[in-house]
């Protein structure tokens, strides 16, 4: 019975305890994971079984003689172990008699510099390691300018392996000079400096006998005390980005999620954004029942007094005190995949509980981690971390991520975007301010609908959007479905790619940016003529999906027809009445679709003419037959 008692209060103490997430980030081999297996080992967080199989795996796979090889605690992956470095983030939980923490290792390696963003999205305080026999580094730059970029307020610079350099004062005082001036330009003034050894211990837990010269705190020390924001988020104004809509019956209708910040009380008046509807809390749920008050933190689920619409993407916020929306930006961005950003192109905008297709224009600059000057950029490749304008199709709610003297908005100010074709997230990025156009230009109600511009001329609106290779007919093809639909007494249009860069697109060039904005503009003029109840038809090489799919959500569903003119390369090039493919081969036309650019070709396409089989008014007829069958 004591024993329970015992452990009960145990467990209440801990729950008592702050809790502080931190991370270990810096240049490759600077010590990271050993600095955090010491850190384990001498706060004694590690079982008998683990220090055995730790004693075990250093014999094996360390890279410290005899010694134990501390790294080996928090480098679980294979690849981790045969080549000494971290890849993944590692995450580990330890406490001592004050505090609570969760520290995140993330990697070194530039490759890999995604992985310290993601550790550190979540992080109040970095723990920046520098190899005293190197000094701050570039990768030591980046990832300082990245933790204070994600929000991160508190830094340590624990310059590491004190051992290999006879524990030199002199060495620490200039790589803390030179630390001091980069952070200075960056806006870092919340950092502490400390020597330690990872290896051998010093002054990571215990004073090292060595540094007499140090008289401040050793690393561990320094944790316990430093001060927290643990309140900030709560003294915010209420927000819950609305996760699911709880609806077990009839009855019982709530909207639940994470409150982000401030605390939600029932009979509090609230606003659901974007609609903008006013309404009461009436009660606040959760599994164990309802509470009379939910703080930041705190998963529950609202009810209301009145019949709102929300959804799954909404925000319930303060009603005195609402977020914004919008749908243009200004924000940074930190790229994050091999394939480099390409302006215009439509990505998944992801934030929060909020999911819109974004696209990024051409950034106004792209930072130097080392000099922190804004360098010219036409676009952002792996690491890179700029500032560029983005647009979505419909409006978020949002606030700017970084304020002043405040916590940073995470929830409602930090996206990730994720590329539509891989679903892989390809940057992460941070909203600084709605642009201007964006509060002033609204949609303006036209009286004359688009049904009734279709209903006056008798027909369904579609575009019809035909694609393949330079030669492949796409144009030949496009002008007899034209005339054979005017001769059914059909309204259409053609848009030609060659036509449309002779006016419109006169601007644009052939690189991948300038083909996916011409694509755009054209989606643009098609949308707009099929608001005009016509049938367009388009005749464009458009040999990216990504901008094929963009179009084919401009408009509503099922007016969108992908037409494929197949035709082999071989094919087309003998069909080659320009000429453009015998300059492409000698290289004089650069970015020539078939010959050193790509072309992806549909994967469903409503139609799909193989002009090897049939003739151009063969294929004109199916077109044409199955057009008028589904309209």
């Amino acid at each position: 019975m004591n024993a329970f008692v015992d452990v009960r209060a145990w467990l209440a103490e801990q729950e008592r305890k702050e809790l502080l997430r931190f991370i270990t980030c810096g240049s490759v081999d600077d010590g990271k994971s050993t600095l955090i297996g010491r850190l384990l080992y001498e706060s004694k967080q590690i079982f008998d079984d683990q220090l055995a199989a730790l004693e075990s795996d250093s014999k094996r796979h360390g890279t410290q003689g005899e010694k134990i090889d501390f790294a080996l605690l928090v480098d679980g992956l294979s690849a981790e172990r045969e080549q000494g470095i971290t890849i993944d983030v590692a995450y580990r939980f330890f406490s001592s008699n004050r505090r609570k923490f969760i520290v995140a290792d993330t990697p070194g390696h530039e490759q890999y510099t995604r992985n310290m963003v993601t550790g550190a999205s979540t992080a109040d305080l970095a723990v920046l390691l520098v190899d005293a026999r190197k000094g701050v580094l570039t990768q030591t730059r980046r990832h300082s300018y990245l933790a204070k970029l994600v929000g991160i307020r508190r830094f340590v610079l624990a310059v590491n392996k004190m051992d290999l350099v006879d524990y030199d004062r002199q060495v620490f005082d200039a790589i803390v000079a030179d630390y001091r001036a980069f952070a200075g330009g960056i806006g870092i003034e919340n950092w502490a400096a400390i020597p330690v050894s990872g290896l051998e211990g010093d002054n990571v837990i215990t004073r090292g006998g060595a540094t007499t010269w140090y008289e401040g705190p050793t690393l561990l020390e320094h944790l316990d005390t430093v001060p927290l924001d643990a309140d900030a988020d709560a003294g915010k104004p209420m927000r819950l980005p609305v996760q699911w809509v709880n609806r077990p019956d009839q009855h019982f209708r709530g909207f639940a999620g994470q409150l982000a910040t401030g605390r939600v009380r029932p009979g509090d008046e609230v606003r659901v954004l974007p609609s903008g509807r006013t309404t009461r809390i009436d009660r606040v749920a959760t599994a164990d029942g309802d509470l009379d008050e939910a703080q930041a933190g705190q998963s529950v689920t609202l009810t209301f007094a009145d019949e709102v619409d929300c959804s799954r993407g909404d925000v319930i916020a303060a009603a005195g005190d609402p977020p914004q929306a919008a749908d243009q930006f200004e924000a940074t961005i930190v790229w994050m995949d091999e394939t480099e950003l390409l302006p215009g192109r439509g990505y998944w905008l992801k934030l929060g509980t909020q999911t819109v297709t974004a696209t990024v224009q051409q950034p106004k600059y792209e930072i130097n981690v080392n000099s922190l000057e804004h360098l010219a950029a036409p676009t952002l490749g792996l690491n890179g971390i700029g500032v560029a304008e983005i647009a979505t199709d419909r409006e978020l709610v949002f606030e700017p991520y970084a304020v002043e003297g405040a916590s940073p908005n995470r929830a409602l100010g930090g996206f990730i975007l994720i590329d539509k074709l891989t679903n892989a997230t390809v940057a992460c990025g941070m909203l600084h301010f709605a642009l201007r156009r964006s509060l002033n230009i609204h949609r303006q109600h036209l009286d004359v609908s688009r049904e009734t511009h279709a209903a006056l001329k008798g027909q369904n609106p579609a575009v019809l959007w035909f694609t393949g290779l330079s030669g492949a007919g796409k144009s030949t093809i496009a002008n007899i479905v034209e005339q054979k639909l005017v001769a059914r007494g059909r309204h259409t249009f053609l848009l030609d790619g060659d036509n449309i860069r002779h006016g419109l697109n006169r601007d644009l060039g052939f690189t991948e940016t300038d083909r996916i904005e011409n694509i755009r503009r054209v989606g643009e003029v098609a949308r707009l003529m099929t608001d005009a109840g016509l049938i367009v038809l388009t005749a464009f090489i458009s040999p990216f999906r990504a901008e094929r799919h963009m179009v084919r959500r401009m408009v509503p569903e099922g007016e969108f027809f992908e037409i494929y003119v197949d035709t082999p390369l071989a094919e087309a090039e003998k069909r080659d009445v320009k000429g453009l493919y015998a300059k492409a081969r000698a290289g004089e036309l650069k970015n020539f679709t078939g010959i050193d650019s790509p072309y992806e070709p549909p994967e469903a396409p409503e139609f799909h003419i193989d002009t090897t089989a049939m003739t151009a008014d063969e294929a004109a007829d199916v077109i044409v037959n199955e057009l008028l069958k589904r309209s």
